[in-house]
């Protein structure tokens, strides 16, 4: 399992790995019930603390992406149900927001927005609606 972390980004490096992982799930790169490796076998091969892959399973476990079984290791849940969480939506309305503000003051139209996120959605398996809310 390759991820690409940034020690440069000011997203902690267990968010990034919860959000990669989270994205080769979606890409279909894991399926359900795949293994993943090990926390320390994760942490050798992208040079960085157990603790901090340790984090980001603990977090991916608590949203129900993976489940780890005692004595057998860590795998994608067999079925992953998206589960609203109002901190997270509302918390990502808002970034969107801030969003739409940058790409307003870079020149960068609605239509050309609109391409970009149907090219990243399509490259995310074209990611169902799960939740609509305004």
């Amino acid at each position: 399992m390759l991820l690409n972390l940034d020690p440069r980004s000011n997203t902690p490096i267990w968010e990034q790995v919860v959000h990669q992982i989270k994205e080769l799930i979606l890409k279909e790169v894991l399926l359900p019930e795949d293994k993943l490796p090990s926390v320390r076998e994760l942490s050798a091969s992208i040079l960085i603390n157990p603790n901090t892959v340790s984090k980001a399973y603990q977090e991916l476990e608590r949203q129900g992406i993976i489940e780890t079984l005692r004595g057998k290791g860590t795998f994608v849940s067999p079925n992953i149900t998206p589960r609203a969480d109002e901190q997270k939506i509302e918390t990502l309305r808002l970034q969107l927001k801030q969003l739409l503000i940058d790409a307003s003051y870079l020149g960068i139209d609605q239509k050309t927005l609109k391409k970009w996120i149907d090219k990243y959605a399509e490259g995310l398996g074209g990611m169902s609606n799960h939740a609509e809310s305004e």
